[in-house]
């Protein structure tokens, strides 16, 4: 017999159909009890899901970004040591050069090579100043992307920090025999400091600008990922009354329908 074919009583159907509804509300409620949220599907709250989880998808994109933000931050900063440890060796060399004046030829000639062998540690200094495989200390540029779609950059222009390159530094001439070949010398590393300090202000002002940008992101993330929450979280105060009241129902509804199947079971005592 199918159950098309029981006959219920008016009060028992109604009865029956109110706790077939708070049994629907009581699994809503203890779904967003469990997860803590109000909207948990597209079936919930299509507009509020879907612009829900837009917010997050750019939140996590941006996470990345600033990722990369974090990433640039330390490859400047490497640069940044990089110009004041070669800064110190030309420092160390214009005392060379000022020690030279009163040293005699021979002096003069220890001076010199000693000038020569700081070249070449300013050169290595320079090589080893990248980070993550970038070198702005080497000539390397640096791309770093503010927002999700890389519409919203930075180039961080590197240079060639050796001797050779844009500190145009020559070694020590005729081993420093005469004053003219210190005052050359000199002239070098006073040029060579210029551009170093022009240099590191240039990457300062780029630090302050990823740095800033990176402040910005993290606050639009928080942005993002709490406007997704206020959008489909549930208010877990207001589900605990929920379950508390439909177990009630729950409860009310169950002895409605034994009080009217009691009504038809009274039938049963006229025979």
């Amino acid at each position: 017999m199918a159950i098309n074919d029981i006959s219920l009583t008016l009060g028992m159907r109604a009865n029956l159909t109110s706790l077939q509804q708070t049994v629907d509300l009581l699994n809503r409620t203890q779904e967003r009890l469990s997860t803590g949220k109000k909207v948990n599907s597209a079936l919930d709250d299509p507009t509020n899901y879907f612009v829900a989880r837009d917010h997050m998808n750019r939140a996590s994109d941006l996470a990345a970004r600033k990722d990369g933000m974090s990433e640039a931050i330390q490859t400047v900063k490497a640069a940044n040591a990089g110009i004041e440890g070669i800064t110190k060796l030309i420092e160390a060399a214009k005392g060379l050069t000022q020690s030279a004046r009163s040293a005699d030829a021979t002096g003069r000639a220890t001076l010199a090579a000693q000038f020569d062998a700081l070249l070449d540690q300013i050169d290595e200094l320079a090589s080893d100043s990248g980070y993550k495989g970038i070198n702005l200390l080497g000539g390397d540029d640096l791309t770093v992307d503010f927002n999700e779609d890389g519409s919203s950059s930075l180039t961080v222009s590197g240079f060639d920090a050796t001797v050779g390159g844009d500190l145009n530094i020559d070694t020590a001439t005729n081993d420093w025999v005469a004053d003219t070949d210190i005052d050359a010398a000199v002239s070098d590393l006073d040029a060579a400091l210029g551009t170093l300090r022009s240099k590191a202000s240039t990457l300062a002002a780029n630090l302050s600008v990823i740095t800033i940008r990176q402040d910005f992101t993290s606050g639009m993330i928080n942005t993002l990922q709490t406007g997704a929450d206020k959008l489909t979280l549930a208010d877990m105060n207001e589900e605990g009354a929920n379950m508390l009241m439909l177990q009630t129902r729950q409860a009310l509804g169950t002895t409605a329908l034994s009080l009217a199947s009691q009504a038809a079971q009274s039938v049963l005592r006229l025979f």
